[in-house]
């Protein structure tokens, strides 16, 4: 796991060492154990890298790296399948000097170019300069575990970094995105759902994830094309409920075999859920008979009504770890808010961030370098419980009779949830259900009215970027399609953009056995009575797994999304203060109103929005001058 950066310019004086440079300093935390540097013969391809090590701790591992007197790479993520790679590369001839897995990387990309991007198990994000056929080759993975920024101006130049902050390091203009930050501020959009490249800045797009890009060095003239999707209308209606359990088992398994390889020690985030726990449970069963304990590491918050602690011991006194705990707290949060809002730069939705933010500290002070995490299960078989609206729409249309008995079963199992309420009430939840189509006009119609009424934002900042309010579709055909929508369009990219900012924040590096490839193109096969049935969210999990997890755990009915106690937090006159200065920069500006300068600010749960206080303290933070 590291960081990159480059510049590619026709204008060989624009390119050196210093300016390369700084463009990797700027990302010194993902990459604390040495930095590199090196410029084509040419003096048009400028490589830079920031290295943690994992795999082959070496000095020969270092990057930029070169191969075969033609290929130079810098490279941020890990390819687990590597071994296997390499063995077949041996016997097809291929040498190598180091074991790690770049070089792997770079002899496969000889043997098939693009195509490799098909065999490899892993999170990426990459570039490499062919200076025999003159062209540069980019390509981010499947999900979007890793980050991939450029800035491009045809002709003349295409700087690219892991993070922002290294185009504006290299010389790009820091410039806000209003159409982002008007977006954000009214309905909480973190990213465009329509438009996966852009950012809340402007020069700065994001490659998109499954995506590769190709750079012809004489026109300087960039492409861009998809590697990956998945078919989300392939399902197996033949497949019987103990081979989906076999098959989920082997992938699952193997999958966490190979996130566990490693130079470097390892351990796991626990948060007392389904997904986290079953991480825990499948690394415990692979170090039975050794005298090895994993480390595991969880944010907790004693008294409050949403702590995990009890579900995290149940899996702790059933396994052979060493735990640790961090309870992140209000002086907490006081203390490091303007660094993690400067780590994740663009938007946040919540405090959950900041917990998340301590338990990647907690790992750094204990040593552990690399995390095995549980994200991406929710998306791909219906965790969350707003994926009930799709199922039973689904159900409406294809089949009455489980309709009603699916229905009748969530009604009894929720009905009285003080955690998860039902999603059949509230008018927000009706209305997406009733008109699907025209949840989002009605939104932004509402949002007209209340700027009539009460206005938040400043009379032209509204007139000007109104009409540029994004659609949320909440038409789905049914479960399947609302789990690939998540999982590929709008959801999942959010939760490990925080996760990446968060890890390498504190120079640690985090693993998802649920992404792998093959694990999810199986899973999105399977009929979506085999991801809720009777009112159980991941049914094909607890199935398959309730031998190893403890029932707690694998038949535990409440979901929470690692959430503090945010409200609390913010009742603290500093985080008021925080929010009163951000009101008026952005006064100042002429994005709000000056009326709302004169409101009370009121404290927030996670995922509330009372008076916009939690989003103008991120859009606030986006600017960096009155």
């Amino acid at each position: 796991m590291c960081g990159i950066a480059g510049i590619i310019t026709k204008d060989t004086s624009e390119l050196t060492i210093d300016r390369l440079k700084k463009m990797t300093d700027i990302i010194e935390h993902r990459g604390p154990d040495g930095d590199g540097q090196w410029i084509s013969a040419d003096g048009q391809v400028g490589l830079g890298h920031r290295r943690l090590s994992i795999i082959d701790l070496s000095h020969e591992a270092d990057q930029p790296m070169h191969y075969l007197g033609r290929y130079s790479i810098v490279f941020n993520g890990e390819i687990y399948n590597y071994i296997e790679l390499k063995e077949t590369l041996v016997k097809q001839g291929y040498t190598f000097k180091t074991q790690s897995d770049t070089e792997v990387l770079m002899a496969l990309y000889d043997r098939d170019k693009e195509n490799c991007l098909q065999l490899l198990d892993g999170m990426f994000s990459f570039v490499i300069y062919d200076a025999q056929e003159n062209n540069v080759f980019c390509a981010r993975d499947r999900f979007g575990e890793k980050p991939f920024f450029y800035s491009y101006e045809k002709g003349k130049y295409f700087l690219f970094g892991s993070e922002m902050k290294c185009l504006w390091a290299g010389g790009i203009a820091k410039e806000v995105n209003n159409k982002m930050l008007f977006n954000y501020l009214s309905y909480g959009f973190t990213e465009n759902p329509n438009d996966r490249t852009e950012t809340h800045f402007k020069n700065c797009i994001r490659l998109p994830h499954s995506h590769f890009l190709k750079i012809n060095l004489n026109s300087l003239e960039i492409s861009i094309q998809p590697y990956y999707d998945i078919n989300w209308k392939n399902i197996n209606y033949s497949i019987s409920i103990e081979e989906a359990k076999t098959q989920f088992r082997e992938l699952f398994t193997t999958s966490v075999k190979r996130r566990l390889r490693s130079d470097v020690t390892i351990g796991s985030s626990l948060s007392g859920g389904l997904d986290s726990s079953l991480v825990v449970k499948i690394i415990d069963e692979f170090k039975l008979g050794t005298i090895q304990k994993q480390n595991t590491f969880s944010a907790v918050f004693p008294g409050y009504k949403k702590d995990e602690r009890q579900f995290m011991d149940f899996v702790i006194n059933s396994t052979n770890v060493e735990p640790f705990f961090v309870t992140p707290n209000d002086d907490g949060l006081i203390n490091d808010i303007d660094k993690v809002i400067y780590h994740q730069e663009e938007p946040f939705t919540s405090a959950s961030i900041y917990a998340q933010f301590c338990v990647m500290k907690l790992a750094k002070q204990n040593n552990v370098t690399v995390l095995l995490d549980g994200q991406g299960a929710d998306e791909i078989m219906a965790g969350y419980h707003r994926y009930f609206i799709d199922y039973f729409n689904e159900l409406k249309n294809t089949n009455p009779s489980l309709y009603k008995t699916e229905l009748d079963e969530y009604n009894k199992m929720y009905s009285t949830s003080d955690i998860n309420p039902s999603v059949n009430t509230g008018w927000k939840n009706k209305l997406k259900q009733v008109f699907p189509n025209s949840a989002s006009q009605l939104r932004k119609h509402q949002e007209k009215l209340k700027q009539i009424k009460d206005p938040l934002f400043n009379k032209d900042f509204f007139n000007a970027y109104y009409k540029e309010s994004f659609e949320n579709k909440y038409v789905h055909v049914g479960l399947n399609n609302s789990l690939y929508s998540s999982t590929m369009n709008k959801g999942l990219q959010e939760l490990l953009r925080y996760a990446d900012r968060n890890s390498m924040a504190n120079s640690r590096e985090v693993r998802l056995p649920f992404l792998s490839h093959e694990l999810v193109d199986f899973l999105f096969t399977l009929p979506s009575s085999m991801k809720i049935n009777n009112g159980w969210t991941k049914w094909i999990m607890r199935e398959t797994f309730q031998d190893i997890l403890p029932k707690e755990i694998a038949w535990r009915k409440d979901k929470i999304g690692y959430e503090p106690p945010q409200k609390s937090w913010m009742e603290r006159k500093e985080i008021s203060d925080k929010i009163q200065f951000q009101k008026e920069k952005l006064i100042d500006n002429k994005i709000l109103n000056e009326n709302i300068l004169s409101k009370k600010i009121l404290a927030e749960d996670a995922g509330e929005v009372k008076n916009n206080s939690w989003r103008i303290l991120m859009g606030g933070s986006l600017i960096e001058k009155f």
